[in-house]
């Protein structure tokens, strides 16, 4: 298949490719081609710009494109840097990819649990509609509307709402290592909160297992079927160094050092990949445990 990807260079993005390079023919789209040849390493296209793109020759396009979320504090201006870094290429594509005589088969485009907003303890799906309304759902609910406008008779439209990649290459988990390596991490807040996670193996994997079903659309929750509580995640990575995790980091320190954002680490969602699960994926890291056990650190 001949695929564009955005967001290549990010996490997700080079596993991808890895995985893909020498199976499909890769689009890759970049601000800037060498910087990404670089980081790849890897024999594909490289593009700067849409326009150089002819997206009636493309079967498929894998938007990952996106600010990190949780890089910075969330002033105004680093808000608006989060939003338009997704909406705006978004919005691109699918205009592209409306007004194609052949159009792509699929976007699969990339979303978060954070659509879903805080919710506590209760089991969150698909189906799910009662939203907290907060900065993470708004981000997440543009970007999808967004994407669906793509959708046709030609082309199908697949949201990845994805939970925490577990990965030992970068992300969340990179930033919580140093801390628990030395016995010094701990529950955040009171512990409770739900952490919705997936190893990057399986964020992969179910990628291309969408890709390859024709017959599914809409949104997916990208998550591991256990997710686990703050206070667990925190004991079972602190095992995996064979230490403890004594330490308790309150809430008021979190919020003063990172204001708005400190929100996504102290409430969370309990989120179960029912579509995904109900259409035959099956998961190779269920347990966190396993799952932590599996990364090379």
């Amino acid at each position: 298949m001949k695929i564009l990807i955005t967001g290549a260079t990010g996490l997700i993005g080079r596993a991808l490719i890895a995985g893909w390079q020498g199976q499909h023919q890769l689009i890759i789209l970049s601000r800037s081609s060498v910087k990404a040849r670089q980081i790849l390493g890897v024999e594909a296209e490289y593009q700067q710009s849409l326009n150089d793109i002819d997206f009636n020759h493309i079967d498929a396009v894998i938007n990952l494109a996106g600010e990190p979320i949780a890089d910075k504090r969330w002033s105004e201006s680093q808000k608006q840097k989060i939003c338009q870094s997704r909406w705006q290429l978004t919005e691109a594509l699918a205009e592209k990819i409306q007004h194609c005589t052949t159009p792509p088969q699929v976007l699969m485009s990339g979303s978060a649990i954070g659509f879903y907003g805080r919710q506590g303890s209760e089991i969150v799906t698909e189906e799910h509609s009662s939203f907290y309304p907060e900065f993470s759902h708004d981000i997440c609910a543009r970007w999808e509307n967004l994407a669906q406008r793509a959708a046709s008779p030609q082309t199908r439209v697949c949201l990845l709402r994805t939970g925490i990649v577990l990965s030992s290459q970068g992300g969340a988990l990179a930033k919580m290592l140093p801390l628990f390596k030395l016995g010094l991490g701990g529950p955040i807040g009171d512990g409770k909160q739900f952490m919705s996670w997936i190893h990057l193996e399986d964020m992969v994997r179910l990628i291309d297992f969408l890709l390859q079903r024709d017959d599914l659309s809409g949104p997916f929750n990208a998550t591991a079927p256990r997710p686990v509580s703050n206070k667990q995640f925190s004991q079972l990575l602190a095992e995996r160094f064979g230490k403890k995790a004594p330490f308790t980091v309150p809430g008021f320190v979190l919020r003063l050092a990172f204001g708005e954002m400190a929100d996504l680490l102290l409430f969370g969602q309990n989120v179960q990949p029912k579509r995904l699960l109900d259409n035959g994926f099956q998961f190779n890291h269920s347990h966190l445990k396993d799952a932590l056990n599996a990364l090379q650190f």
